[in-house]
This record gives C-alpha cells, sequence and structure tokens, in this order.
C-alpha cells in the first residue's frame, strides 16, 4: 500500500523526504522583503529622464552653433540657419528673409529647398498675408490665417508662429492659398530673428509638405538657436556692409569709363577682395593721340590700401600728362613721391605710353608682372627689365621696353592678385595664364572685353571670374589694335 505523496509547496521539492530522527525544524524567520522595481513616475526616474534630455539638447546645439560660428560670409550663415533649423522643427524646406531694421540693408531673402523662382513666386504673396509680414514690420490683416491676433511688429525674442493646416484656415489670403498649393507645402513655422542689441535683422520660415507643427521642445530649441545665430548674423551683416563700403570706394577711385581712342579699343575688369585692396588701371588721353596705361597695386589691404591706392593713381596722372613719353622719368617721380611721403608703404606699377597710329606701347615696370601679347600667330609674355617695387629702393630706375603690335592683337595688361588668386606657385600660375590667353575663341578676339573676360574665368574657374575668399584685388586692363 503506497503511502500518501505530501503536498506540494511552492518552492520546496516534496519529492527529497525529511531525515528521520531529527529535531523538527523551527520555523523559517519570514524573509526580507525583495526590493520592488521603482514605479515609473518615481521622481528620481523622472529627473534622470530630464537630465538625459537637457544634455541631448545641449549637445544638438552645441553641435549647431559650432557649425555656424565657423561660417564667415553671410550668404554661408544664412544657409546653415535653414538647415539647422530645418533639422530642429523637422521641416524639410525654408527660406529666410532679411530685412535689418535700421535700413541700411543688405535686404535679401535666401531659401533651403527652394529655387529663386520659388522665391519670387512667395514674394507675389501679400506681406500682410504671410507669417512673416508680423515679424518684418507689415500690418497684419488676416488673423485666423497667420494663427495669432494682430499685433504690431514683433518684439525682440517672441516667439514664433504655427500655421498647422494651412488649407483649414478659413481666411486664407487666396494668393497665399495659390502659392502654397503650387509650391506643395501645407503647413509653416515662422520665427523672427531678433535678439538683443542686435535689433530686428528679418524672419525665417519653415515650411511643411503635410499638414504639421513643431512640439513644445522643438520650439524651444529652435527659438534658443535663433536668438544665437541672429547675434552671430548680426556681426556678418556689419562684415557685408564693410566689404561692400570698402569696394564701392575702390570703384569710385577707378575710372568710371575708359576714354575712347582712334586705333585702340579698352576694356578693363576689376574684381575687389573682401577687405578691399589696392589694385588699380588707369588710360588717359595724352597729347600728340597718344594713351597713357597704368596698372598697379599698393601693398597691404583695408582703406588704408584703398586710400594710398587713390593717391598714387592721381599722381601717377599729373606725372604722364607732363612726361607721359618717358615711362621711366613717370615711375621715377611716382617712386620719389611714394618714398618722401609714405616711406613705410612700398607699391608695383606699369605704365605704357601708347601710340595707337604706330601701335606701338612703350613699357617700364617697377616689380610688377610682365604684360601679355595675344595675337593670331602668336601669344607670348612682353620681355620686360627686372626691378624692384617702388618704395624698395633708395633710388629707383629701370630700361625701358617696346611692344610692337600687329593689327588685331591685344595687349593684356594685370595685377599680381590674378596670379596669387590660383594658389599655384608662380611658375604654373604664369602657364595657367598664358594657357587660358591662347585659348581664346576665335571669335571673342575681335572684343577686348570678351578676352578679358574669357581669361579671368579659364584662370579663376571656380569663382566664375573671381573667388570672393581671396584676399587680393584682380586687375585686368586690355588693349585691343585695329
Amino acid at each position: 500500500m503506497n503511502a500518501p505523496h505530501p503536498a506540494k509547496v511552492a518552492g520546496i521539492d516534496s519529492t527529497v523526504p525529511a531525515p528521520a530522527q531529527t529535531v523538527a525544524p523551527a520555523a523559517p524567520e519570514p524573509a526580507a522583503p525583495a526590493t520592488a522595481p521603482p514605479a515609473p513616475d518615481a521622481p528620481g526616474v523622472l529627473l534622470q529622464d530630464r537630465l538625459a534630455g537637457w544634455v541631448s539638447d545641449l549637445t544638438t546645439l552645441h553641435e549647431l552653433t559650432e557649425r555656424l560660428v565657423r561660417t564667415d560670409s553671410l550668404a554661408d550663415g544664412l544657409q546653415e540657419l535653414l538647415h539647422a533649423g530645418a533639422a530642429l522643427v523637422g521641416a524639410r524646406r525654408g527660406l529666410v528673409v532679411l530685412e535689418p531694421a535700421d535700413g541700411l540693408g543688405p535686404d535679401t531673402s535666401t531659401g533651403l529647398g527652394l529655387t529663386r523662382a520659388d522665391l519670387g513666386l512667395i514674394e507675389t504673396v501679400p506681406r500682410a498675408a504671410l507669417p512673416c509680414g508680423r515679424f518684418l514690420g507689415a500690418p497684419t490683416l488676416d488673423a485666423p490665417a497667420l494663427g495669432a491676433p494682430a499685433a504690431p511688429p514683433a518684439a525682440e525674442g517672441e516667439a514664433g508662429i504655427a500655421v498647422p493646416d494651412l488649407f483649414a484656415e478659413p481666411g486664407l489670403d487666396p494668393r497665399h492659398r495659390e502659392v502654397a498649393a503650387r509650391l506643395g507645402y501645407a503647413a509653416s513655422y515662422t520665427l523672427p530673428l531678433a535678439a538683443e542689441g542686435a535689433g530686428r535683422l528679418g524672419a525665417a520660415v519653415w515650411l511643411y509638405d503635410e499638414p504639421a507643427e513643431p512640439t513644445g521642445r522643438q520650439r524651444h530649441l529652435a527659438g534658443l538657436y535663433a536668438r544665437y545665430a541672429t547675434a552671430h548674423l548680426a556681426r556678418l551683416v556689419e562684415v557685408e556692409r564693410t566689404r561692400a563700403c570698402m569696394a564701392t570706394l575702390a570703384e569710385e577711385l577707378l575710372p568710371s569709363r575708359l576714354p575712347r581712342v582712334p586705333g585702340v579699343q579698352l576694356a578693363a575688369r576689376h574684381r575687389t577682395g573682401p577687405r578691399g585692396g589696392g589694385d588699380w588701371y588707369d588710360a588717359l588721353p595724352l597729347p600728340d593721340a597718344a594713351l597713357g596705361l597704368a596698372v598697379g597695386s599698393v601693398t597691404g589691404s583695408g582703406p588704408g590700401a584703398v586710400a594710398a591706392m587713390g593717391r598714387l593713381r592721381a599722381s601717377l596722372r599729373a606725372y604722364a600728362v607732363m612726361e607721359g613719353e618717358d615711362p621711366v622719368a613717370v615711375l621715377s617721380d611716382l617712386e620719389l613721391l611714394l618714398r618722401l611721403t609714405e616711406p613705410a608703404r612700398s607699391a608695383t606699377a606699369l605704365f605704357g605710353y601708347c601710340e595707337p597710329a604706330l601701335r606701338r606701347i612703350t613699357l617700364a615696370g617697377a616689380g610688377h608682372s610682365p604684360p601679355l601679347l595675344i595675337g593670331e600667330r602668336r601669344t607670348e609674355f612682353v620681355e620686360t627689365s627686372v626691378s624692384a617695387p617702388l618704395g624698395m629702393l633708395a633710388c629707383w630706375e629701370a630700361p625701358s621696353v617696346e611692344v610692337q603690335a600687329e593689327p588685331g592683337e591685344t595687349v593684356l595688361l594685370y595685377t599680381d592678385g590674378l596670379l596669387h588668386r590660383t594658389g599655384d606657385p608662380t611658375d604654373r600660375a604664369f602657364a595657367r595664364l598664358h594657357a587660358a590667353a591662347a585659348g581664346v575663341p576665335r571669335a571673342a578676339r575681335q572684343d577686348p572685353g570678351a578676352v578679358a573676360e574669357h581669361v579671368l574665368r579659364a584662370v579663376l574657374p571656380e569663382a566664375g571670374g573671381g573667388d570672393t575668399a581671396a584676399e587680393e584685388d584682380v586687375v585686368l586692363l586690355a588693349v585691343r589694335f585695329e
């Protein structure tokens, strides 16, 4: 007869019998309660999650602002703002309308994922019908369409305007509806570009392809970034204004037009560096139907170099009128003036006495690159004497040379900035210049302006005729003999 099985107890193996003749086991002590996992809403967990979120947000902002501060031009800064904002608010396209409140400019619009034609189409919408009109000083007319009540221009640091479903707005301007449907966006988020000390610069708008709006966290991050970006953009605006002023000043100191002299055709190209340089060119009629030709460069950059260039060019014109038939005497007088009035500055110069009827140029150079003779049967550098720049020696003097051109040939005078901007060693830069001149199309050789433009674009192809990242000016003066 089988003994009954003991009852099964959880956690105890009932198949193992208890040892015989033993003292009855004492009652087990109550086990210590197991540590329960913290509730999901415990204060410590919430704090950890919040701290992790803050660290993630700070890291994101740090990375984006680091990329922003590396931009050194206004165009690059605006593009970086659009890319960073799109990543923060989850949009794909956007635009920046830059209109500084002081009215000094520059006024411009830049798009992300939008062509110039798209931007032009958006500009056909009345300013008051767009959310950015609130931040740009335009009166707000259709409050429901803008997603915010009518108000005066936005104050510094005002929150953005979200339009989560553009086509659901009952008061949407018909033109705005038409443009949005054509460009394929259905929602927008607009932020002011305004910060303490910088004032109002403009507004940034990000566009969504489908109805959407940024979350509260996205708005907060985008607002922080926009305030920081505005301060950086304000500095870039000041730099852009300074560059524009320097370029205008340099252009005003150069000839407003080239003279018309029988027997020759003239053309000039000038590209100013970001900080403004001291390169110049000149062409002035002289007695006996002659023509004075000059190119030169003052060392340094900035306002001082531009001012020195203006003084030097004016002095050279005076000497050319008095003794232009002797280029060596002209440069000797110019060197003496520079050494007496500005002993700490030097300059290079090339002056030529041109006789169009004889197709002849008598040249004298002071530390300047040799001209280039471009024709149907030859493309060669003119052999000029080697000499020091003006202001480098106690007394400058070097022999002159004569250039005899054939009908239809072009003599190209240029400054050293054309060679320096290539970034190549001197011999390779000269080779590139020679190849560019030799490659001028036959049809373009009839126009000195086309010759200069072709050479400029061939030598500096990436800049399309002028590298905005380069520090030096570039001057070309083309003289074609008929």
